[in-house]
């Protein structure tokens, strides 16, 4: 009598367990948001120069191997960048329908061309513009800059 009430337990707390993770986002879509931020996220600066797209290039490791070409900034709270994917869903440049669009402050460093890895050198433009982020998982998080 003990094993059966012992067994639907554990089957009801296997049960409980899974229905928490359907909420929390695969450890795929952990990864990518992990890299978002750290290649697209900086809420603490304002940026805008040369030089705060020299050292940041550097400092969040887009310039180890070879210069990244472009790259973009964020100058907002997380919470302001997420709540950009709540808003209504349009087509990313490949074709997929996640992305979302939002007005953000930000900061555009552009590789000047004449530069090497490691000691890459880039061209700061600040601007406050509209911007598109590609978002998953549930609850969904920003995984890429689009454009």
């Amino acid at each position: 009598m003990a094993l059966p009430r012992t067994q639907s337990l554990l089957l009801l707390l296997v049960l409980a367990l899974l229905g928490l993770g359907l909420v929390q986002p695969s450890y795929g879509q952990d990864r990518m948001y992990q890299r978002f931020l750290r290649q697209h996220v900086d809420s603490q600066q304002t940026g805008g120069s040369d030089s705060y797209c020299n050292l940041m290039m550097q400092r969040r490791r887009m310039t180890s191997h070879q210069c990244k070409r472009f790259n973009t900034f964020i100058h907002e709270d997380i919470w302001n960048i997420r709540s950009i994917c709540s808003t209504a869903s349009i087509q990313c440049k490949n074709g997929q329908m996640n992305c979302h669009e939002g007005v953000l402050k930000v900061t555009d460093c552009r590789e000047t061309g004449s530069s090497r890895a490691p000691n890459c050198r880039y061209r700061a433009s600040a601007s406050t513009r509209r911007v598109v982020i590609a978002c998953e998982g549930n609850p969904e998080v920003p995984v890429h800059f689009d454009r």
